[in-house]
């Protein structure tokens, strides 16, 4: 039996579950996913208060007398609030919607006049049309408005995409899990440049339709990504060199660099040309298997993934506990291997294998201490930073670093990803820290989007509600660096990279290493491949029993109830 307590250890117990393993998977908190989890923006006002009030240390209650000869105690952490640090939030609206929106072209002096009851003239502009008529003008949006339609944002915790190539994409497929969520093309890639945000051409039919580039960059540019795709003894003898020398003796311009570098392999000037040349060859592999650019994101947000490996392990028999903790393990002297916990309850329970949170692990038992963090900041803006035909664009932005500071990854992702309400984006941006994240971010916020009162409000989105904090860097956590039983193994938080790489490896890591001969997430059953024990398999079985339906029988009925569950993957009411 395992007891489980982490973010994307989900995957860790799907992967157990699905091989027979009896898994029970324990979480202190209301939600799943730790720091991976999606919110209401209700929910999410409920978290900041929960992370803002003074947290009381909570009182150790002795659990010795549980303890048997030969055993000893280890205590867990009873809190893991340190992992957020620096939350800061503004709202940019006003708290009650206006009855009637001005019409754009009214004076003071009109205003004044309708005030006193006076008619307008005939030859001025007329009152903004009765709610119930189509307008163009764009309807203010309340804070009221926000909180009552609160349930239908999605809100992450976390900011990243899937690389359609990338590990997570084909372990949900590999897995059969990609059945139990919807994904979204991430439609877009831009990049801020000189003051304005431009569109990166990145497919052969991006190059080819881009009006940025003239007709010899575009040649040199599919000239280079043609070069990029296998290594060559060219590219090996720039190995140790900057990556963006090895761009400037391509003979590409401005233009061209700063795209490959910042957009296309993602990394920064003083990075070495192997890397930056690795990192464009997996941009390009990714490119045209679900769409123009190499990224995914799912429907309803990124909680929608740790919750559907929740779900898959719950299928083999996983079991799962909400607010409940596991309080301190019980390890044998001899062996100095777990041989059970303790829960909140002071039940004792036992496990032949723990996977933890590394939030969990006191401060006695690290020998390594993650310094590292990352800065984070979540919009709820009016428009898009780069309007354009349609209003249903998911868009990858990324933002150089400028004048010692960092490059930050922004994503906006539109009402059509279920994860805002109609009329509004949700924005996420990410950089590694060097101050607080409103210290990292906001200098981006400012010069991107319009936060108060300015001249060219009308040029840039505006932000109506945001919120900035900073969170632990799980790469920094190194698995092997805590003091404890060989049958303990800990997972870290969310890392500061774009894809899922670390943590799935992270994941297949730790199931190979407690069950090292058997396959990391095998294919699910279709359901209509499953035959239960004792089922009567004969045409005449009406398939009542435990309401399931008979292998081969009533395959429309099953369809159906296949459907009713996947439409069921949405964020509980």
């Amino acid at each position: 039996r395992g007891a489980l307590d982490l973010p994307h250890g989900s995957v860790v117990a799907a992967a157990c579950s699905r091989v027979g393993q009896r898994v029970l998977h324990v979480d202190r908190r209301s939600y799943y996913a730790a720091n991976w989890a999606s919110f209401t923006f209700n929910a999410l006002l409920t978290w900041i208060q929960e992370h803002q009030a003074e947290s009381l240390s909570e009182e150790v209650q002795d659990r010795s007398s549980l303890v048997e000869e030969g055993e000893e105690l280890i205590y867990l952490s009873g809190s893991d609030s340190a992992s957020i640090s620096n939350l800061q939030v503004f709202c940019y609206i006003s708290e009650e919607a206006e009855e009637e929106e001005e019409p754009p072209n009214t004076t003071e002096e009109e205003e004044a006049a309708q005030e006193q009851g006076e008619e307008p003239e005939a030859d001025q502009p007329q009152p903004s049309a009765p709610p119930s008529q189509s307008e163009p003008t764009r309807k203010k949006i309340s804070y009221t408005q926000l909180e009552k339609e609160g349930r239908r944002f999605n809100i992450d915790l976390v900011s990243k995409l899937m690389y359609s190539r990338g590990s997570l994409v084909d372990l949900l497929i590999k897995s059969n899990v990609s059945r139990y969520a919807e994904f979204k093309n991430v439609t877009r890639i831009l990049t801020y440049r000189h003051g304005s945000v431009e569109q990166v051409p990145c497919s052969r039919a991006d190059v080819f339709a881009s009006r940025q580039l003239s007709v010899v960059e575009k040649r040199k540019l599919m000239r280079f990504l043609t070069s990029c795709v296998e290594e060559t003894e060219e590219h090996q003898a720039y190995n140790g060199r900057p990556f963006l020398e090895f761009l400037r003796e391509q003979q590409l311009g401005d233009n061209l660099q700063h795209f490959l570098l910042h957009s296309i392999a993602m990394v920064t000037e003083d990075t070495l040309t192997e890397v930056g040349l690795t990192s464009t060859r997996h941009f390009l592999r990714c490119l045209g298997r679900y769409g123009n650019t190499p990224f995914l994101f799912p429907v309803y947000g990124l909680g929608e993934i740790p919750q559907c490996f929740c779900r898959m392990s719950a299928v083999f028999g996983g079991i799962y506990c909400l607010r409940h903790s596991v309080s301190c393990l019980i390890v044998d002297k001899d062996s100095n291997r777990c041989k059970a916990v303790i829960d909140s309850r002071g039940q004792r329970i036992s496990c032949s294998h723990f996977v933890v949170e590394d939030g969990f692990v006191g401060a006695d038992r690290r020998v390594t201490t993650p310094t590292r963090l990352l800065s984070r900041a979540v919009l709820i803006t009016d428009a898009s930073v780069l309007p354009g035909d349609s209003e249903q664009q998911v868009s990858l932005v990324t933002v150089p670093p400028t004048d010692g500071r960092p490059a930050v990854n922004m994503v906006e992702l539109s009402p059509s990803t279920m994860t805002c309400i109609p009329g509004t984006y949700l924005v996420h941006l990410t950089c590694q820290s060097v101050g607080s994240a409103y210290e990292d971010l906001s200098p981006v916020v400012t010069r991107m989007f319009c936060t108060a009162e300015c001249q060219d409000q009308e040029n840039r989105p505006a932000v109506l509600w945001c919120l900035y904090f900073n969170m632990a860097d799980g790469s920094g956590v190194e698995p092997e660096g805590h003091d404890l039983p060989s049958n303990v193994y800990v997972c870290s938080g969310p890392d500061g990279a774009l894809g899922h790489e670390h943590a799935i490896k992270q994941a297949e890591s730790i199931f190979l290493k407690i069950l090292p001969e058997e396959e990391f997430c095998p294919p699910a059953p279709n359901p209509e491949d499953i035959i239960y024990d004792g089922e009567n398999t004969s045409p005449t079985s009406t398939g009542e029993e435990e309401g399931l339906t008979a292998a081969g029988g009533e395959g429309e009925e099953k369809q159906q109830e296949q459907q009713e569950e996947e439409t069921s993957l949405q964020p509980e009411e």
